[in-house]
């Protein structure tokens, strides 16, 4: 494997990483409260399947 690291201070490198956690933390996680590390998991397992197969996306 070989990272893709472009020049410091570059915002493009992560976009996509960014944009896929802050739909999480808003749709998903701020939404919840979690008494167990199992719930969490489970959440996570349920949001990622939705945001793949479900959820309404621009191109």
């Amino acid at each position: 494997m070989q990272s893709t690291m472009s020049r410091k201070g570059n915002c493009w490198d992560n976009a996509c990483m960014e944009n896929f956690f802050s739909h999480f933390k808003s749709e998903c996680f701020y939404m919840n409260s979690f008494g167990t590390s199992e719930e969490v998991r489970g959440a996570v397992s349920m949001y990622i399947r939705f945001y793949n197969h479900h959820r309404f996306q621009t191109n």
